[in-house]
């Protein structure tokens, strides 16, 4: 999960294993497998910076 924010400054989190694709149109809008589309304010670089570190966490999780 990644926190992001909505442009009315409120924070929610999201699935970023959910995540089809992000575009710059220029606010940047998250689209989920099911279509459904969120804008936020953060940048697509700093949401990608976001994934990774998700990623990357889960990883060094203990097994």
């Amino acid at each position: 999960m990644i926190k992001v924010t909505r442009l009315n400054n409120r924070e929610f989190v999201v699935n970023a294993e959910l995540i089809q694709f992000l575009e710059e149109t220029p606010d940047t809008v998250i689209t989920l497998v099911n279509h459904e589309k969120v804008v936020v304010k953060e940048s697509v670089d700093e949401v990608v910076r976001r994934i990774i570190e998700y990623a990357r966490s889960l990883r060094a999780l203990p097994s």
